[in-house]
């Protein structure tokens, strides 16, 4: 068997895990932030990188532990390289480095969003999926729509021109007075609201498979905010902490955005999983926990949806550890002058570059 350590701090879970094989988790240990950046409505880029270096060390130690392997029975050591927080990536990494070095074990720089397709091999582990199969990944900094044809060979059909679906979904949620993180928050008020009560505008409705849903929070401003005072004959910056209307159901605003943004994803979604004759279609992310997501797209595709389960939807470190696996096997070896790259696109050619 091989045995691969994965360490993942790209955001604000620091997290380390062993995976056999890419398939069997071993441990998974995450520790999250999301207490110390609920007062912020968001990730405090600074915060987290000093929680980062406070818990990395008894993470991975304690994953270790939990797996039951020693580190010399590891056959390579999988941190997060990018995209991220440059300074949340710096402290992974450098850990990862120094433990690499450390043991004599090899050392693999391995893209956030590859680990996130790779949660689905973990669900089902005597499963094997036929390809293509077609991605989408919805997270807080992401939206991406992918066809993958084999391990490790995508093509990028579409993604956020703007903001990713995790954003929408905390910047309304601030909107509505409710607490970080939007997603988890607006699901629950959301199934205590009308969905028809707002007409929200839905996402590029065009040919293509990008996603905008910059038009979607506008519109969810101005429909539960009181409006800036303007003086008169002067132009007025939208106040930069709006207040809430008075006669506005927090419920009902969060049914009706939920069901707009959800509507976009899963009908350019399925359309390009006819296109494209896949197999079935992979949900990943941190959104990809959301069950009217979940619902909508069993519902109005033809063919099997598959979905981590909500331990795998967040970040996790067992994620990054299986796609290390399969770019192991592939012979990928990153070597101990890795660097960390914020802005990594997921590609054909991203671990050659």
């Amino acid at each position: 068997m091989t045995f691969i350590l994965g360490i993942e701090t790209s955001c604000d879970e620091t997290a380390a895990a062993v995976v056999a094989d890419g398939k069997t988790i071993l441990s998974n240990v995450v520790a999250s932030q999301i207490d110390l950046h609920a007062k912020y409505g968001g990730v405090f880029p600074e915060l987290a990188s000093r929680a980062h270096i406070e818990a990395i060390g008894a993470v991975v130690e304690q994953a270790v532990a939990d797996s039951g392997i020693s580190y010399d029975k590891l056959d390579a050591i999988a941190v997060t390289r990018g995209p991220g927080l440059v300074g949340s990536l710096l402290v992974g990494v450098n850990y990862a480095k120094g433990l690499a070095l450390a043991s004599g074990k090899p050392l693999l720089g391995i893209n956030h969003l590859e680990g996130h397709v790779y949660s689905l091999w973990l669900t089902e582990p005597n499963r094997e999926i036929r390809f293509p199969v077609l991605v989408l990944i919805v997270s807080g900094g992401h939206t991406e729509l992918l066809l993958m044809t084999g391990h490790g060979v995508y093509e990028r059909l579409g993604g956020t021109l703007d903001d990713a679906a995790g954003e929408a979904f905390d910047k309304v949620g601030r909107l509505l007075g409710l607490p970080f993180p939007g997603g988890p928050n607006i699901e629950r008020a959301a199934n205590m609201g009308n969905l028809t009560a707002y007409r929200f505008p839905r996402s590029k409705r065009d040919e293509s498979y990008d996603f905008s849903f910059s038009g979607l929070k506008t519109a969810v401003l101005r429909e539960v905010t009181v409006p800036p005072i303007q003086e008169a004959g002067k132009k007025r910056a939208p106040e930069k902490n709006p207040k809430l209307r008075s006669d506005i159901s927090v419920n009902d605003a969060a049914a009706s955005f939920q069901d707009a943004l959800v509507g976009s994803l899963v009908e350019k979604t399925v359309r390009a999983a006819r296109e494209f004759g896949v197999t079935e279609i992979l949900l990943s992310g941190g959104v990809s926990a959301n069950s009217l997501l979940r619902q909508r797209m069993r519902a109005e595709s033809e063919l099997p949806v598959r979905y981590p389960p909500l331990n795998l939807c967040t970040d996790n470190a067992a994620m990054i550890a299986a796609a290390g696996f399969y770019r192991f096997q592939s012979g990928l070896r990153s070597g101990y002058d890795l660097d960390v790259r914020p802005m990594w696109p997921l590609t054909n050619t991203t671990y050659s570059e």
